[in-house]
C-alpha cells in the first residue's frame, strides 16, 4: 500500500504549472469573505460551552448538522473523530480556560480508520525510515470505539466537568446521529 503520492515541484513548492493550485483558490476565496467581513464581536469562549470531538471526514459539516453558529462551540477534529492525547490536551483548555462543560464526540458510518491497522505505522516507517510516535487508532467496530472515547473523557484527571459527555455515530447516508450507550 503506497502511503505518498509524488508531484514534481518547482521552487516555490507549486506543482510547475500555470494553473492555480487548491490553495491559490482557496486565498483568493478568503480575500473576497474579508472584503465583506465585519467583526462579531466575540471572544473565544463558546456561547453555548460545549466541544465537539468529530472526525475530520470531510462528509460531516458539523455547523449545518447540529444547528450551530459561529461561537456556539469548540471543534475538535481528527482522524476517526478518537479521543487521543492531542484531544484531552485541547478539551482541557477548552474547558479550563474557555469555559466549556458539555462534550459531544462524533464518529460517522464509513469511517476511512475502519479500513486501516497499526500496519500502516509500519509502511510508514518502511518508506520514511522513521516510525511515527502516534497510534494510528484504527478501529472495527465504530459504536465501541465511540465507548473507549467516552470513557478516555471521563476517565481524565485533566478534566473538570465528565457529567455532561455523550457519543454519537452520525450516518453518512442520512444525517443522523445515533446516540451510543456509554455501558
Amino acid at each position: 500500500m503506497s502511503t505518498s503520492v509524488s508531484l514534481p515541484e518547482g521552487p516555490d513548492g507549486r506543482d510547475g504549472s500555470d494553473e492555480a493550485t487548491v490553495i491559490d483558490r482557496l486565498v483568493t476565496a478568503n480575500q473576497r469573505y474579508a472584503d465583506d467581513f465585519t467583526d462579531p464581536g466575540m471572544d473565544a469562549r463558546p456561547v453555548l460551552h460545549v466541544a465537539v470531538v468529530a472526525c475530520m471526514d470531510a462528509r460531516l459539516d458539523l455547523h449545518d448538522a447540529l444547528g450551530l453558529e459561529l461561537g456556539d462551540c469548540h471543534t475538535i477534529r481528527n482522524a476517526g473523530g478518537v479521543v487521543t492525547d492531542d484531544v484531552i490536551r485541547s478539551l482541557t483548555i477548552s474547558q479550563r480556560a474557555l469555559g466549556t462543560s458539555s462534550v459531544i464526540l462524533i464518529h460517522h458510518t464509513n469511517c476511512g480508520l475502519e479500513s486501516l491497522t497499526e500496519d500502516f505505522r509500519h509502511e510508514l516507517e518502511d518508506e520514511v525510515g522513521q516510525r511515527p510516535s502516534w497510534a494510528v487508532e484504527a478501529f472495527r467496530d465504530v459504536d465501541k470505539d465511540v465507548r473507549q472515547s467516552m470513557q478516555r473523557v471521563r476517565t481524565s484527571p485533566f478534566l473538570l466537568h465528565k457529567g455532561d459527555v455523550r457519543g454519537f455515530v452520525f450516518d453518512v447516508t442520512s444525517g443522523l446521529l445515533r446516540e451510543i450507550d456509554p455501558a
